[in-house]
């Protein structure tokens, strides 16, 4: 019972990581190009424009992210109920989420690498977005790629957030069957001490 007292808690953990790491993913993005969000994606998600430039970055982000919280809690939260004690799953819970944003970071740093060495002046037409001519399209493509592979990384740190469940679940497992053992131990002492006195 106190385990799924818990559920409603790690949700709201989950969207807060989610969309922490949305912003400051969009750190990384702004400065391979800032174009990508001046003349793209503050008219996108209507970013009030006397707002700071990596501010608004960081909301974007916020706006993009958060949400993925409750589709990977949705997916790991109840198989994460197979790791047994509450403060076990809880804990475990914690770093299982730590996975599933190491994997998207990994991801999205894989794919900038990719479009880097990939894309050129010579692959990237003129890019347009919301009537605005994007000057370093190169860098506007780069950015992109990144970003939209940043939702892949997502999918991609579910499978890896399943695997550290059950590595979860085994360690779990396995600390309870060592303290029963060493619960055994002492009560054989103390059992062998009464009989000898």
């Amino acid at each position: 019972m106190i385990k799924l007292a818990t559920v409603p808690v790690l949700f709201v953990l989950a969207c807060l990581i989610a969309g922490i790491y949305g912003a400051l993913h969009n750190q990384i993005s702004y400065s391979v190009a800032p174009e990508y969000f001046t003349a793209f994606k503050f008219q996108q998600f209507r970013i009030d424009p006397s707002l700071p430039d990596r501010v608004g970055a960081a909301i974007v982000g916020w706006n993009a992210a958060w949400w993925m919280g409750l589709v990977i809690g949705f997916i790991l939260i109840p198989l994460g109920l197979i790791i047994p004690g509450a403060g076990n799953y809880f804990r475990s819970m914690i770093r299982v989420f730590g996975v599933v944003a190491a994997t998207t970071l990994i991801v999205g740093v894989v794919a900038l690498a990719i479009a880097w060495l990939s894309i050129d002046a010579e692959h990237v037409g003129q890019i347009t977005r919301y009537g605005n001519e994007i000057v370093d399209d190169v860098a506007f493509a780069r950015a992109g790629t990144m970003h939209n592979f940043g939702y892949l990384g997502g999918l991609i740190g579910i499978l890896t957030g399943c695997v550290a469940i059950l590595r979860e679940r085994r360690k779990a497992i396995a600390r309870q069957s060592s303290a029963g053992r060493s619960k055994e131990s002492i009560g054989t002492a103390n059992e062998r001490k009464a009989i000898a006195t």
